[in-house]
């Protein structure tokens, strides 16, 4: 097996491998003498098949697996050589095409090499983590969305017409053509005015009743409604209202914390101020790791495989068109060229990306399997009645599986950059810490 270096300029690399016939033709006889015992022929007992005939009869079909395996082979070996590690699949090429039985196997390897990642002078770089404590004010308005949610309903004084946010009491019929049709009809049903629980206008409709009486409200069905049968349709609704009751705010007291789950007020109060300060903790962390990020773009240097950039920018370019033409659902459209700010945003997507893989690797970050399984459990809850599918289905794709991991891998390799480097914690505002998030997704 001969290898010839016919390129290296830059991270590019260009190789010619020959695999001659000999080596072919032992590969191939090697490939049948595994199968020989295994081989049954007419005339010859089971195992007994002479060699001569096994190739005749089989040569030709084991001979393309014992080239791709030769060349494969080959180029394996030369990777573990060279410490190589191509950014993406290397290219192959066959470059004697009118090749024949008994001529040498000649091919084109190209492919571009993964750079030589620096290392990181972790004590230079100084990060700023936003620190924000939960104060009585942010407590206090928790405290009162949480009375709000645990509102209930009162009657409302006898002949006191239906407000927006309060709820009537009704019983409905709903027909279509003049027939009523499945799932149109209901008895004491509440229903809170603005709530959007019902198809548009039901609700408007009934704003102003009052308690005993009787009003049919005409409506029309989305064109996108779920039933295909009662989409775009014209609809009347009649409605005998019941009752009206006006909202009343659930005291806040040891009562509703229990409501909660917490044994008393004080304890609902440190409960939600945990809350809070983990929500603050989790966005300070963003703010960070942007920070973070950002230090290392401009610390550390080295050479990008062109063909990863460009691949990235593409991605970009696509990703965000999509976002800017969300009528257009497929792919069929006409190739979106990449900017040069597309350009400059992938060279720091892949460079960072290289960057904290090798750190990663070095210092030998792992995603457990417990992880990995509590993170596919989360996503799993999006998919409400079909969480075993989506689980199975990314237990069997490996794609999938990597998409999850991905990210898991990136937040652990940023925590343990964190230890390294020189964190200064500063106590800001809410304010200042919404601010701080609302530039980063400005950016």
């Amino acid at each position: 097996m001969q290898v010839n270096e016919t390129l290296n300029e830059g991270l590019k690399r260009a190789y010619e491998i020959t695999l001659t016939a000999a080596e072919l033709d032992a590969k191939v006889n090697d490939k049948l003498k595994e199968a020989q015992p295994e081989v049954e022929m007419k005339g010859f007992r089971k195992g007994k098949v002479p060699m001569a005939l096994l190739k005749k009869q089989f040569g030709q079909r084991v001979m393309g697996e014992a080239m791709q395996e030769g060349i494969d082979g080959a180029i394996n070996e030369h990777l573990e050589k060279s410490g190589d590690r191509p950014a993406m699949q290397p290219a192959v090429k066959m470059t004697n095409e009118d090749w024949k039985e008994g001529d040498d196997v000649v091919v084109s390897v190209e492919y571009e090499a993964l750079p030589p990642v620096p290392e990181v002078a972790f004590d230079k770089i100084k990060i700023e983590r936003l620190v924000v404590k939960a104060d009585k004010a942010d407590v206090d308005e928790a405290l009162d969305n949480l009375a709000k949610q645990a509102q209930n309903f009162e009657d409302r004084k006898k002949g006191s017409k239906a407000k927006d946010g309060d709820q009537v009491v009704i019983d409905f019929v709903g027909k279509v053509d003049g027939e009523a049709f499945e799932g149109g009809t209901a008895e004491d049903y509440p229903l809170v005015l603005g709530s959007n629980s019902f198809i548009p206008g039901f609700e408007d409709g009934l704003v102003g009743v009052k308690a005993g009486e009787e009003k049919d409200v005409e409506v029309s069905f989305p064109e996108d409604y779920q039933a295909p049968h009662l989409a775009g349709k014209a609809a009347v609704f009649s409605c005998t209202v019941k009752n009206v009751k006006e909202p009343k705010e659930a005291e806040i007291n040891d009562e509703l914390a229990k409501q909660f789950g917490a044994e008393d007020l004080e304890a609902l109060k440190g409960q939600i101020s945990e809350r809070l300060e983990a929500e603050y903790a989790g966005a300070a962390r963003a703010v960070a790791k942007r920070g973070l990020l950002d230090a290392l773009d401009k610390d550390v240097s080295f050479d990008l495989p062109p063909s990863l950039v460009e691949a990235e920018a593409g991605q970009i370019a696509h990703q965000l068109w999509h976002e800017e033409n969300p009528e257009v659902e497929g792919h069929d459209h006409d190739k979106i060229e990449p900017t040069d700010e597309h350009t400059s945003l992938a060279e720091r997507r892949v460079k960072l990306g290289l960057l904290l893989a090798e750190i990663g690797q070095k210092a030998e970050v792992q995603v457990t399997d417990a992880e990995m399984t509590q993170a596919i459990m989360n996503q799993a809850r999006q998919y409400r009645g079909q969480e075993r599918q989506f689980f199975e289905f990314v237990q069997q794709n490996a794609q999938a599986r990597q998409q999850i991991q991905a990210p898991l891998f990136e937040d652990k390799v940023i925590d343990h950059v964190f230890e390294q480097v020189s964190v200064k914690e500063k106590k800001v505002s809410k304010d200042d810490l919404q601010k701080a998030v609302e530039a980063l997704e400005d950016e």
